[in-house]
This record gives structure tokens, C-alpha cells and sequence, in this order.
């Protein structure tokens, strides 16, 4: 009987650590790896980085220029089954490897005005100041696109060659999974 409670006591210490590592990968701290190379050169591909999760967790609203990890699924509110799902250590264990999951860079915030033309973003009329691109922005659009309330806009480091709010529109802060931290 003495061997049944020590293998009890493991098992409890066992469980205890992982529940307690979920915990802190769902709602404040994870690794992660870059996927494909939209955010060259500041990110290369298969980088890992460790994002805080405290943004997704208290909904507070990214600052310009912060490279977040964002769910590109925004036609369709998130809820905490997908927290469950797209959390780290699940992905090691199910060697899933979800490509709905972006690390892109915040260009606008609610209520901003962004334009695309002369190769430049524009943000509220003026040009943004973008040293970390990768090269000059093949893109222009006659449209002007104006953050709504509780989105932001993202976009790649490597414009010409990234999937990001220019396809899928403004990101809902609900949607912000994290912010790098290094």
C-alpha cells in the first residue's frame, strides 16, 4: 500500500505541473515559432519567440509598432476553446502546426486612417516612418481604410510579401493573442 500512495503523490505532483503549465501558456507567458518570412528581417523563419499573453487576457490595446501574434480568423469570435486549442504545449502534443496563427506588426489603432500609396503607408495623412521593412511596399489602394472601435490594423515587415490586414481587414482586440517580449 505504501508503494500506491507514493505512486499517488507522483501522479498528483505530475498533473499538478502541467495544469499549472497550461495555466501560465493560456493566460501569460509562451513560446511560439515564426512561421513563413512576412516579418523579415526583423523575424526570420523558425525563430522562436516568447510572447506575453497579458494583452489577450486583460484586452488591452496594443501600441503602434508592437510585433503581436494575432488569430487571422476574424470573421468568427474567438472563444476560450480556441485559447485551449492554439496554446503551445497543445500544438506539441497534437504536432499541429495551425498557419491561422500570425505574427505581424500594429500599424493602426482604432480610428486611425490608413492609405496606401507612393509605395508608403500613410497613416492619418501623414507617411509612417517604417526603418524596419525589408524593402520598399509594392502596394497602393485608392481605398482608405479607418480602424474601427476595438480592432487594429496589422501588417508584415516584408511587405511584398506577407498576408495581413490588407486581405483580411482590421483585427478585433479579441483576436490579439499576445505581444512579443523578445
Amino acid at each position: 500500500m505504501k508503494w500506491v500512495k507514493g505512486a499517488f503523490s507522483w501522479l498528483l505532483s505530475i498533473a499538478t505541473g502541467i495544469i499549472v503549465a497550461l495555466l501560465i501558456s493560456i493566460f501569460i507567458f509562451q513560446p511560439t515559432e515564426v512561421v513563413g518570412s512576412s516579418m523579415e528581417p526583423t523575424l526570420q523563419p523558425n525563430h522562436r519567440i516568447y510572447i506575453s499573453k497579458l494583452p489577450h487576457t486583460f484586452k488591452y490595446e496594443p501600441e503602434y509598432e508592437d510585433i503581436v501574434i494575432i488569430d487571422s480568423r476574424v470573421d468568427r469570435p474567438r472563444t476560450f476553446k480556441d485559447d485551449l486549442r492554439d496554446n503551445f504545449f497543445f500544438n506539441i502534443l497534437s504536432g499541429a502546426q495551425d498557419h491561422t496563427i500570425w505574427v505581424k506588426r500594429v500599424i493602426g489603432k482604432p480610428g486611425d486612417v490608413l492609405e496606401f500609396k507612393n509605395n508608403q503607408v500613410y497613416r492619418n495623412g501623414k507617411p509612417i516612418n517604417e526603418p524596419y521593412i525589408k524593402e520598399e511596399m509594392m502596394y497602393a489602394s485608392d481605398e482608405k481604410i479607418i480602424v474601427p472601435k476595438d480592432h487594429i490594423f496589422v501588417m508584415g515587415d516584408n511587405r511584398n510579401n506577407s498576408r495581413d490586414s490588407r486581405e483580411i481587414g482590421p483585427v478585433p482586440i479579441d483576436h490579439v493573442l499576445g505581444k512579443k517580449l523578445f
